[in-house]
């Protein structure tokens, strides 16, 4: 109950600093605080900075007929302007604002197109330049709108005339100070780095005062010092999170360098640690694994910024700040979440989802997490982020850790994770042809008294995957057969493998073009049920579920075992 409480006293608190950066966001954005925004304007862009996203022409294309595919989901306009309509979808709205679509009309190249972005961006700067409210005046899609501009200021003021010149500078200004007069006060975050990395950008390549260059540099480094853990991950826990900043990092330390000012070690160390981190997440088919946020991996997008990881290493195999564990031998790579809840204020996107793992053979996944469907309903959310849509054990069909669903709570925050482990100790397993780890987490223990313990071992070349799951009270005490003892443990299938059953009614997981894995357990007869795959490219998919249900009093601990086998046309792995 204490831990309950204090969980309670940190959200309400988060609540009560939220309400007060919102109500000061809106002191800001009125009259009285808009003069500080203005000043004098730019007389030029001094350099664009590279941008690393991947750019498509066709896209520029569908933008100059009216079509927007953004976050997810096509809009016609009709030939309205975006920023005139009403559309529901708040990461559509957010993407528009954002204006890293640019990128298609740089990669076009044509007149046409930087007609069109000149266009869109006047139109923005007629419709919202000066009205500071609504998702385009949020911090984090001003950041990304700062960084997008300056970007591909070169297809924007391409054929420019003078009057459309001096107005995209003086509103590239205003934003500018507009966000830094909010950075400090931003939620922690991704968001808030990311404002600092757009006011590093913006004292790079607008002209600027060398105190203003230093301060932005000298908060950034803080932010990143903060935020990049010593193994390279992020505070969130979010895989995807360390690609989305190494996509802002790297075209910034490229500009120190163009420019020819130092970048701050701080930027370099984070680099130098986030890189391996993305190779560490990463399955030999380019995908991320799917914890806490991730979801559907666009395989390029990883390949474009791990061209710039110079070591081109193996990755590491244990991540302790992070949280997080990896096993690779003979081709097979497994990934396990081994670690704490992500702070409060960070929490929004985490999973329940601690021991749980995921396994690939080569470039075929088996074993997998259910993943987030990125682009989807919201009310899927939830189940995503469920324990039981991951591949580990639940008690009582009752999560690992809670999640808070009040209406004002949302509001503010969305719905930040409360509730979890509070101790997570994890023992690493590295012998000659054995990678393997023994963790275990409290996260049942206030609620069923009894502590949840996994250990994978991968040997025999990769060949053989052990599991032993045991439940277990802290004192050593018995469990107790109090009807509040049901633990079932699950292994989610990707919906591209065939789960079969033999003769001796072995189940068999089978790739079209790959390996076969054979599941087994010792204790309990698993049985298959349907599941769900929500990070599937074209949204959720119907899949199936290894389960292993049983009674915690009566089975304190269960062996299983994945083998892989040979199959038609494919030599036997033993």
């Amino acid at each position: 109950m204490a831990l309950a409480a204090g969980s309670t006293t940190r959200l309400w608190t988060l609540v009560a600093k939220e309400f007060w950066r919102k109500a000061r966001r809106r002191l800001r954005a009125g009259p009285i605080y808009r003069w500080r925004y203005s000043g004098r304007t730019p007389e030029r862009v001094l350099i664009a900075p590279p941008d690393l996203r991947l750019a498509d022409p066709q896209i520029a294309l569908e933008i100059y007929y009216g079509r927007y595919p953004l976050s997810g989901h096509m809009v016609e306009t009709g030939g309205k302007s975006p920023f005139q309509i009403n559309v529901p979808s708040r990461g559509w709205q957010k993407s528009l604002h954002g204006f890293r679509w640019l990128r298609h009309m740089r990669s076009a190249g044509t007149e046409l197109a930087a007609a069109n972005a000149r266009a869109l961006v006047s139109d923005w700067i007629a419709m919202h330049g000066n009205q500071i409210s609504g998702v385009a005046w949020e911090p984090g899609t001003t950041a990304k709108r700062v960084i997008a501009w300056l970007q591909h200021s070169s297809i924007v003021l391409q054929g420019a005339e003078f009057p459309f010149y001096r107005a995209f500078l003086k509103s590239l200004a205003m934003q500018v100070r507009y966000l830094r007069s909010l950075a400090r006060e931003m939620p922690d975050g991704k968001d808030r780095l990311r404002a600092r990395t757009a006011l590093a950008f913006a004292a790079l390549s607008l002209p600027a005062p060398a105190s203003a260059l230093r301060a932005a540099t000298r908060n950034l480094a803080e932010e990143l010092d903060h935020q990049i853990l010593p193994d390279g991950g992020h505070i969130s826990r979010n895989p995807m999170t360390v690609l989305e900043l190494l996509a802002d990092l790297l075209p910034l330390r490229q500009t120190y360098a163009n420019q020819a000012e130092a970048p701050p070690p701080a930027l370099i160390n984070a680099i130098d640690r986030m890189l391996p981190a993305l190779r560490f997440f990463r399955h030999q088919d380019g995908s991320l694994a799917r914890f806490n946020g991730m979801g559907a991996t666009i395989q390029d997008r990883i390949a474009t910024i791990l061209r710039h990881d110079d070591t081109v290493g193996a990755p590491l195999l244990h991540a302790p700040h992070s949280g997080y564990e990896r096993l690779s031998m003979g081709g097979v790579t497994v990934i396990a979440d081994t670690g704490l809840p992500p702070p409060l204020d960070v929490s929004n996107a985490a999973h329940a989802g601690c021991l749980a793992f995921e396994l690939s053979s080569g470039r075929q996944h088996f074993i997998v997490n259910a993943g987030i469907d990125t682009y989807g309903a919201a009310e899927f959310r939830p189940l995503a982020r469920a324990t039981a849509a991951h591949s580990t054990a639940t008690i009582n069909d009752t999560s690992s850790a809670r999640f808070s669903h009040s209406q004002r709570v949302s509001d503010l925050l969305g719905s930040p994770l409360i509730g979890g482990p509070q101790h997570v100790p994890c023992r690493r397993i590295d012998q000659k042809g054995v990678h393997g780890f023994v963790a275990r987490h409290d996260g049942y223990v206030a609620r069923f008294g009894f502590l949840h313990e996994r250990e994978l071992k991968l040997t025999t070349n990769g060949n053989v995957l052990t599991g032993r799951d045991r439940f277990l009270r802290p004192g050593g005490a018995a469990i107790r057969n109090n009807g509040r003892d049901f633990v079932t443990v699950r292994f989610h299938i990707h919906p591209d493998i065939s789960l079969l059953q033999d003769e001796q009614d072995r189940l068999m997981l089978a790739a079209t073009q790959g390996d076969t894995w054979v599941f087994t357990c010792a204790e309990v007869v698993p049985e298959v049920e349907e599941s769900i795959y929500f990070a599937g490219l074209g949204g959720p998919r119907r899949t199936r579920q290894i389960v292993l249900a049983f009674k915690a009093s009566e089975i304190a601990e269960v062996h299983w075992q994945l083998t892989r086998t040979g199959i038609a046309g494919y030599p036997e792995n033993n």
